[in-house]
């Protein structure tokens, strides 16, 4: 059996995004402020917390388009509050399950073209593009935004970034 581009993207973008989303109300319900997750960055010179989700959600939105060779969704990074950072991950999950499985046919020959700050234009084949650039990059963000939210103090442990599992059982 091959793996399909569709699989190795679409359903794991969703399962994270979903996930973010649970890890921003279990923040909140342990009464971690807003004001701590939206000031949250690990370094002085990386993007708060607002930028992790947001960039979470632009990888996700951004390599399913490239993928499917339609355009994206504008989202502008305009979020102010962590239910409008739940609800930007909400758009991206339904964005993503509008996207059907035959859009999908031909994207791991498809050339894709991208500016990339400091590095120029990035160009990949489809599976090149997912496993050199895209999942690595998603998974970035969504780590760096689950360690943001552990470093304020939310209960998060290793069962909270895999809490697919559990559904499967």
């Amino acid at each position: 059996m091959t793996l399909k581009l569709y699989d190795a993207t679409i359903p794991v973008f969703i399962q994270s995004l979903g996930n973010l989303e649970v890890w921003m109300k279990k923040a909140l319900s342990e009464g971690i402020s807003e004001t701590a997750i939206f000031e949250a960055r690990l370094a002085p010179d990386m993007l708060p917390f607002p930028g992790q989700i947001q960039r979470a959600s632009d990888t996700a939105k951004n390599a399913v388009a490239r993928l499917a060779g339609i355009a994206a969704p504008s989202m502008p990074d305009t979020e102010q509050s962590v239910a409008e950072l739940k609800a930007r991950c909400q758009r991206t999950i339904n964005y993503l399950r509008s996207i059907d499985r035959l859009d999908f046919d031909g994207a791991e020959n498809r050339s894709i073209l991208f500016p990339y700050p400091k590095l120029g234009t990035l160009q990949f084949d489809g599976v090149a593009y997912v496993t050199g650039y895209a999942l690595p990059n998603f998974f970035f963000h969504v780590t760096t935004a689950y360690a943001l939210l552990r470093a304020n103090g939310a209960a998060l442990g290793k069962a909270d970034f895999l809490r697919h599992l559990a559904a499967s059982q």
